[in-house]
């Protein structure tokens, strides 16, 4: 379409659950999706957690006619697992991947190894759509949520993003798991500080699970444990916009996919998906074309946040001095041992057996304490630095706002 006339795009987000030889049933789902989206016929699909590259070339040969755009994201050890189709040109593409992430010795978690990051891709149809695709790091505790301050920082950064990559487009759009709540405050500082609005909560229509909820209780591959204090769900998978200069953007409607897929036992992922239909108009006149921020009380929101990123920062400088003080007593450690054996070779124990081998286990423990400390020191000492940089970045957003008339 050209000209003035209006728009109707129409969107698919879904978390895939597509991790090799570990997703159930994974090979499948891929195919299933893939129906889905050919005989759907959206304009645009942001897809995460397709972790195995295949699953995705895969998808790019079934849909290459009805998408002939696409692009895969590569970050991390094990990749983003980001990728969108389009049937508009795609323009360019940008990774950012976040600063903080997670801890690479929590290995059951494994979100520091898979690169969780925003994807860009600038999309010319009538107009030029900027759709960041995107996931930030889970929540497993919601009770001790020790990622809190890096899931924060998370959506501060992309925030930021948004903010500087957009300016040029006509429309924004953004889709993921966020794998943050509705009231959460990363969602209310992500929100509020972009001018973003909710697809869900401005939908003319909406069609689905109860709430627009996307992990529920009834879907055969979610765990149940962890969501019986949410019988009806919970509402992590989003698709934010908003429209730049002299557009206007409606959520006609939306969708979630409910239970299992047509015919067959399974449902397409562990994640429900998101479907909006968006109506796009030109207005006559321009309206500015800069980013506000206009969700109320944001200096509530911003404090809030920093609050959290203190108490990140605090338990990181802990950290810190604890791995620091390991290394030290690893290393006073060696340096007795290493007295211990010049005391022998100099002759200070004639006559006292030498025990090699005791001394030669403790030498490799202490030295493999000592590399292990001092690795966790370099990564909590760069975590230190994230979040003071994160903490400083809201302080001074917060004098701006609170000098503001």
């Amino acid at each position: 379409m050209a000209g003035d006339s209006p728009l109707q795009l129409r969107i698919f987000d879904l978390n895939c659950w597509a991790i090799r030889y570990l997703s159930k049933r994974r090979q499948e789902r891929v195919q299933l999706i893939g129906d889905k989206l050919r005989w759907e016929g959206f304009d645009l699909a942001l897809l995460q957690e397709v972790w195995s590259e295949q699953d995705y070339s895969d998808l790019k040969v079934k849909l290459a006619g009805c998408y002939p755009f696409s692009h895969y994201f590569r970050s991390g050890v094990i990749g983003s697992g980001l990728c969108i189709f389009s049937r508009f040109p795609i323009l360019d593409t940008l990774l950012y991947q976040y600063s903080l992430n997670g801890y690479p010795y929590m290995l059951q978690h494994g979100d520091w190894f898979c690169g969780k990051s925003v994807g860009l891709v600038p999309a010319w149809g009538s107009w030029l759509l900027c759709p960041p695709c995107l996931q930030l790091h889970a929540e497993y505790c919601r009770e001790k949520d020790a990622y809190l301050p890096h899931r924060l920082v998370q959506a501060w950064e992309l925030a930021q993003f948004i903010r500087h990559t957009s300016k040029a487009a006509d429309v924004v759009l953004l889709g993921g798991d966020l794998n943050m709540h509705p009231e959460d405050v990363g969602i209310r500082l992500l929100r509020g500080w972009t001018g973003l609005q909710d697809a869900f909560a401005e939908a003319t229509r909406f069609e689905g699970c109860e709430d627009g909820c996307t992990l529920v209780p009834n879907n055969c591959f979610t765990v149940k444990a962890e969501l019986l204090p949410f019988p009806l769900g919970i509402r992590i998978d989003y698709i934010l916009y908003k429209a730049i200069s002299s557009f206007t953007v409606k959520c006609e409607e939306l969708k979630t996919t409910k239970g299992t897929a047509p015919g067959l036992d399974i449902p397409l992922s562990d994640h429900e998906a998101v479907m909006a239909t968006l109506h796009i108009q030109r207005q006559r006149q321009a309206v500015g074309a800069s980013l506000s921020t206009t969700e109320p009380r944001l200096v509530d929101v911003v404090t809030e946040a920093r609050t959290e990123v203190e108490v990140g920062l605090q338990a990181a400088r802990r950290q810190r001095y604890s791995t620091g003080r390991m290394a030290v007593l690893a290393l006073l450690l060696l340096l007795l041992q290493a007295a211990a054996a010049l005391g022998t070779l100099v002759g200070l124990g004639a006559g006292q057996p030498f025990p090699k081998l005791s001394f030669s286990l403790l030498a490799f423990l202490a030295i493999g304490i000592l590399l292990l400390a001092t690795g966790l020191h370099i990564f909590h000492t760069m975590e230190v630095k994230m979040l003071q940089g994160t903490e400083e970045q809201m302080r001074m957003v917060l004098r701006v706002l609170q000098e503001r008339p």
